[in-house]
């Protein structure tokens, strides 16, 4: 996508975090964008900090197959395509795998792995007219495995694996599908609240550039999955 001008994006759990990083550069480049998230408020929150024309904030749960068409068919009743789709939603609960709950474990399959398998059943024909782009939001944790976090692991781990055969089953469309897999994110994730100590992390504008600068790679070209990290984790 040589020019994103104008293009149109749909980004899962957008209404803060990396998603609304991601939004936030995209909507700065000029691209119509989409995001959606379960909660109301924080989608009207994201739309008075955002100030923009051009994004349009949904809610939708993404472990609801029905609530992700109803999203996707509000983007297309609007703005009439989808040229990019980023299953950024994700949730995360950490434990020793004996004192994982059910709930835990079944929260994080739902939304990590079958909230993302949904959105792209509910979005792939609109980015097989567009020959667009597909894009998940993974983690480090999908390649190093850690103690207290064997659900997380296991989801992020499947999620690349899954981005991974998507991409092969969808390039004859046109379609490039890519993983990022960002390391520590100043985000409210884990219970953290952002502030002055998470300087040394990535910050979700920089994920958001990553993405563009995807975007506008030639269409020869597919970086499948990005690993990125932290440059001086020592300064934490």
């Amino acid at each position: 996508m040589s020019d994103v001008k104008n293009k149109v994006a749909y980004i899962t759990g957008g209404s803060k975090g990396i998603g609304l990083g991601i939004t936030r550069v995209l909507l700065g480049a000029g691209m119509r964008v989409a995001i959606s998230g379960r909660s109301r408020k924080s989608l009207d929150e994201a739309e008075a900090v955002l100030e923009s024309e051009n994004l349009l904030a949904l809610q939708s749960d993404v472990t609801k197959p029905m609530d992700e068409r109803k999203a996707i068919e509000k983007v297309l009743d609007k703005w009439g395509q989808i040229d990019i789709v980023i299953a950024n939603a994700g949730v995360g609960y950490f434990a020793a795998v004996d004192e994982l709950s059910l709930e835990d474990w079944d929260r994080m399959i739902d939304t990590n792995l079958n909230g993302v398998f949904y959105t792209l059943k509910a979005s792939v024909e609109a980015l097989k007219e567009a020959k667009g782009y597909f894009m998940t939001i993974a983690s480090l944790a999908g390649t190093n495995f850690f103690a207290n976090g064997a659900g997380y692991n296991a989801t992020k781990f499947g999620l690349v694996g899954f981005t991974q055969a998507a991409m092969l089953d969808l390039r004859k469309y046109d379609i490039k599908v890519t993983t990022i897999m960002p390391g520590s994110v100043a985000t409210y994730f884990n219970q953290n609240t952002p502030s002055e100590k998470d300087d040394w992390k990535i910050q979700p504008e920089d994920i958001g550039q990553m993405v563009l600068d995807l975007l506008e790679m030639p269409a020869r070209s597919l970086p499948s999955k990005i690993e990125v990290r932290p440059t001086r984790p020592d300064l934490k």
